[in-house]
């Protein structure tokens, strides 16, 4: 078997696509991980990479990266390595001995504020009443069931332009989602006018969504791209003059916020975002500001006091 890192790079790859199922974004982000790691070395035999090197290593992705990009291209290549151990390449794994530590900045989730949010929402829904041609009317049709089911939902845009047709049921309200690493979670639609909306755009839709097999997909029949949904929040933003720079993700840190701030019990919202530990959740808690003001001035005993 040859030993060079390039080649056991491959063979790992494969193993992550065929053994442990990995979805193509992970894979990807794997192969630039671990390729920049094989330059670095120039392709070395992977017998002849020592404690030292990766030591060297990981000190340069701290010069080079921000502390969450070198963690993540250090983990790559640990799962590499516990690879390696597993199928008896190498008998010591380097990292049994390697302490890492990483000091992220605490980067709080960017939310939408709540008058902002309608304010976009109504201007995709004037643009439809103003269209004109039935091109544009089932285009901003489209838009509006993009932008109600980030916010209603608070899915990954990855799960949204992934959702096949088969996952969604209007009647019964309920979504199946399938997110990371395939991990499938069931969301409901609580709204009776997003419900209505969704009717509206599967019967409109009806013979693109059936040739394509997925639920969001543009009048030719193709499922919707990441960037086709960046470039119309971007147009509604403009046409709506928001000076927020809004992004697909902003709606789903948008719902998190919300629900927590309406104390709906953090193990839900855990649940409804598909987050494998609570401890990401819990970031909505630094979050909730407003929440705690509230709370503190309400609560509190101190407020209770005659002096």
């Amino acid at each position: 078997m040859k030993t060079t890192t390039n080649s056991i790079i491959e063979n790992y790859l494969i193993y992550c696509k065929t053994q442990k199922r990995l979805d193509e974004k992970t894979l990807k982000a794997y192969r630039i991980d671990l390729t920049q790691f094989s330059v670095f070395f120039e392709n070395p035999a992977i017998l002849a990479i020592t404690i030292s090197d990766i030591e060297s290593y990981i000190g340069h992705l701290n010069q080079s990266f921000k502390p969450k990009t070198a963690k993540r291209k250090v983990a790559s290549l640990k799962a590499l390595f516990h690879y390696l151990e597993y199928k008896n390449i190498i008998s010591n794994n380097p990292f049994n001995k390697i302490r890492t530590k990483f000091r992220e900045p605490l980067l709080l989730p960017k939310t939408i504020p709540l008058h902002t949010m309608e304010t976009f929402l109504s201007e995709i829904y004037k643009e439809n009443s103003l269209s004109t041609t039935p091109y544009q009317k089932k285009r901003t049709l489209l838009d509006i069931a993009i932008a109600e089911t980030l916010f209603s939902t608070g899915m990954r845009i990855s799960e949204l332009c992934n959702l096949k047709h088969s996952d969604i049921d209007l009647h019964d309200a309920v979504i199946r989602i399938y997110g990371k690493g395939s991990k499938e979670r069931i969301i409901q639609i609580g709204n009776e006018d997003v419900i209505q909306l969704l009717m509206r755009y599967e019967n409109e839709f009806s013979t693109e969504i059936q040739r394509s097999g997925f639920f969001f997909t543009n009048t030719n029949s193709l499922p919707i791209s990441d960037q086709s949904v960046r470039r119309m929040i971007n147009k509604y933003c403009n046409l709506a003059a928001i000076d927020l720079h809004i992004t697909p993700h902003m709606f789903r840190h948008t719902f998190a916020t919300c629900l927590l701030e309406a104390d709906v019990d953090i193990r839900y919202i855990q649940e409804m975002l598909g987050h494998s530990s609570i401890t990401v959740t819990e970031i909505y808690t630094h979050v909730a500001l407003s929440k705690q003001k509230d709370i503190l001035t309400t609560k509190h005993p101190r407020n209770n006091f005659s002096l």
